[in-house]
């Protein structure tokens, strides 16, 4: 049975606290990854692990780390795959106000506000500044009162102030969930993941939605920015990589376990997704120490 219910995420603090921190030491695996939005804003640090990164018109695939903030209303689904020998994930959720309306307008906190705004695009920090400020993330999980407060807005003007990330969707598209249209993309993108590997057509991924197939078209690419098949190929490509760099597979098999029935397109898209052949990409993949 398709989910019709709404996946607006309901985000409760701890008593007592105006912001909610977790972190998991082992992976959940009972957690099923649905694409939800909310509207506290999410900095998520993964500290040895792996998975799927989907936020907003972002896919791609992350290997041993990554530190990430999610603004308000990005729709996003959740990526952990697993966690390595000694990994954990430190998950900070808050609402932009949480210290009051005005708190982050005044002059001093003006990096800060600009960081949320730009937030709502999704942000991957980078390498330098994931190592330096990776283990007061996870510390803020033993603080309590104001020590957590004015820690977490040193960790925020940490990352207000570099300019070591890149931005998710960084092509201007700023994609901010609707009830309505956060249901029906649900539908798609998990029709999506639990079948890339086979042929989909466009009646079917209609049917699904109760959509004619010129107007689903229409809708898929005015909400995501993206068309169906360019969604679903991203898909397959982020599957690719994750072969790449995990399994001894050769590369033709991979383009055929990963739905693709030609192997000259799988090599042509996956240079066009990620600017490198799949064999250059295995190859800085073993190499590749974050």
């Amino acid at each position: 049975m398709i989910q019709k219910k709404p996946t607006l995420e309901k985000i409760i603090p701890n008593f007592g606290s105006s912001l909610l921190v977790k972190k998991h030491e082992k992976f959940l695996k009972t957690i099923t990854p649905f694409w939800h939005f909310h509207p506290e804003i999410e900095l998520v640090y993964v500290n040895k692990g792996k998975g799927k990164r989907h936020i907003g018109n972002h896919i791609s695939y992350f290997n041993n780390s990554q530190l990430v903030l999610i603004g308000s209303n990005l729709p996003h689904m959740g990526y952990l795959d697993r966690l390595t020998t000694n990994g954990s994930e430190t998950l900070i959720q808050f609402l932009p106000e949480f210290l009051g309306k005005e708190f982050f307008k005044i002059p001093e906190m003006a990096a800060i506000d600009a960081l949320f705004e730009r937030a709502k695009k999704g942000i991957r920090f980078n390498i330098d500044i994931k190592r330096r400020i990776g283990a007061k993330i996870e510390a803020l999980v033993d603080l309590e009162g104001a020590s957590r407060i004015t820690s977490f807005i040193e960790i925020l003007n940490d990352l207000a102030t570099t300019d070591d990330y890149t931005l998710l969707n960084a092509d201007g598209f700023a994609f901010e969930a609707t009830h309505q249209d956060s249901n029906k993309i649900e539908v798609v993108y998990k029709h999506i993941n639990d079948n890339f590997k086979e042929h989909i057509s466009l009646d079917e991924v209609s049917d699904l939605v109760s959509m004619t197939v010129p107007a689903f078209c229409r809708y898929f690419k005015k909400t995501t920015g993206k068309t169906f098949t360019k969604i679903v190929n991203e898909y397959r490509v982020v599957h690719a990589t994750k072969l790449l760099a995990e399994s001894t597979m050769s590369i033709t098999d991979i383009s055929f376990e990963c739905g693709f029935n030609n192997f000259s397109h799988f090599n042509k898209l996956f240079k066009e997704f990620t600017g490198k052949s799949a064999s250059i990409y295995r190859s800085e993949m073993k190499d590749l120490i974050q």
